[in-house]
């Protein structure tokens, strides 16, 4: 009996210890677990949260705050970093796009049109023997007389302000942004689009054709800014690769009629672009830039021609849809291709590198009121007959609208400047520029 009691209480005193070591061993492990907590919650304390309060009103001008928390881990260890990282965001956003807004039975009028467009697109490209490449303006590599040719183009190159320089690299990365221009034009509806990367529609080879003669734009000018020594490559790349990644908003919808009117405007903005910096080049001395900037913009004249032929051939066919979409697009305002660009230190790049464009004259707010004007009288605006009353009053719209801007233009001329407002440029190493 008395053994029986002894071996009970020793097996009862067994259970206990075991009991009190597993609530001891769960103690330890709750603090260990809480330390660890602790020591993170520290760390991140060390990270600054932009407060979306504090952001400005525009969010396509700001770049994401997604982003910059991203920016913001440098004193986390790697292994952290890579538990806290978050998707890709682009830099610039475009919160509000609206998207297919040509009515369905619209898309038979771009299938009627497509042996128009055979006769009358396609006869505008070159044949590529025949075109103009980038070597045929840059010192040749395989000459032995190269580096002198090198030294000549550096020599020309000093005799350009910065500012000139400042324009000059935003046309060249606006030009090197294209593979996001394909992309936009085949993103409209009514069969324009390439619908297998190698259809042989009329819409979808002029298309690519047009893609590849425009690459050679981006090429020759960026091996020519390589070349001068006198911008920050590095930084330019950066801007070219943001921009790409943003990719662009110029609201047409995934609508021909608006995609159109947009190209049409636009190709007409950088031939006076290109013009006006090849008229810089040679008044600075520059007479192979001056040449280099000239064939670009007769390439842009050619591609003008093409795509107002097209909004000329819908206003036969279509005037009412053609000039609703027309005063729809001068309504919101035709924005240049490049409008998200960021080099990754300036949020406001692209209307700093605008106002030294407006200022050296290489692209202003009158040439805007001219090339609307210019295709007001191309489409023979004007004229239109047998428009419905909608049809009308944007007929008076659009025909009234460039002495308007012209107007806006003089007043904002008329006004005071501020000498001293000036920026800084990543592209010439951050020098700062007047605006």
């Amino acid at each position: 009996m008395t053994l029986e009691i002894v071996t009970e209480t020793t097996t009862t005193t067994a259970r206990q210890l075991s009991l009190v070591i597993l609530c001891f061993f769960f103690f330890v492990c709750v603090c260990f677990e809480r330390e660890k907590r602790k020591k993170m919650a520290l760390k991140l304390n060390q990270i600054t949260f932009p407060s979306i309060h504090n952001l400005p009103s525009q969010p396509r001008s700001v770049r994401s705050h997604r982003v910059l928390m991203a920016s913001t881990l440098n004193s986390i260890s790697t292994k952290e970093v890579q538990n806290l990282k978050k998707p890709y965001f682009p830099p610039q956003e475009v919160p509000v796009q609206v998207t297919h807004s040509m009515p369905p039975q619209k898309k038979e009028i771009f299938k009627s049109m497509e042996n128009w467009a055979e006769d009358n697109l396609l006869t505008l490209l070159k044949p590529v023997e025949k075109c103009w490449q980038p070597q045929d303006f840059l010192p040749e590599p395989e000459s032995d007389g190269f580096y002198e040719q090198v030294k000549e183009l550096r020599e020309r190159a000093r005799e350009l302000p910065d500012d000139y320089f400042v324009v000059l690299v935003g046309d060249m990365i606006t030009e090197e942004a294209l593979p996001t221009y394909q992309t936009m034009i085949n993103t409209l509806d009514g069969g324009i689009r390439d619908e297998t990367g190698a259809s042989l529609t009329p819409w979808a080879i002029w298309t690519r054709a047009w893609t590849a003669e425009e690459n050679r734009h981006g090429d020759l000018l960026n091996k020519y800014l390589y070349l001068s020594g006198r911008v920050d490559m590095k930084h330019i790349e950066k801007t070219i690769q943001y921009l790409i990644g943003s990719g662009m908003d110029p609201k047409t919808e995934n609508n021909p009629y608006l995609g159109f009117i947009y190209t049409s405007f636009q190709e007409r903005a950088t031939f006076i672009s290109h013009g006006n910096t090849a008229r810089l080049a040679k008044e600075h001395g520059d007479m192979k830039l001056a040449q280099i900037c000239g064939i670009i913009a007769a390439d842009e004249k050619r591609h003008e021609t093409a795509y107002t032929k097209i909004v000329e051939k819908l206003f036969e066919i279509d005037p009412d849809a053609t000039i609703l979409a027309l005063a729809d697009m001068m309504r919101k305002k035709i924005s240049m291709p490049a409008h998200l660009m960021f080099d990754g230190q300036d949020d406001n790049l692209f209307e700093n590198y605008s106002a030294v464009a407006q200022r050296i004259g290489v692209y202003t707010a009158k040439d805007y009121a001219d090339i609307l004007e210019f295709l007001v009288g191309r489409w023979k605006v004007e004229k239109l007959t047998g428009l419905s009353g909608e049809g009308r009053r944007a007929q008076d719209f659009v025909c009234g609208l460039p002495p308007r801007i012209r107007r806006l233009e003089e007043r904002a001329q008329g006004r005071v400047k501020d000498a001293s407002s000036t920026a800084p440029f990543s592209w010439v190493f951050g020098r700062e520029l007047k605006l």
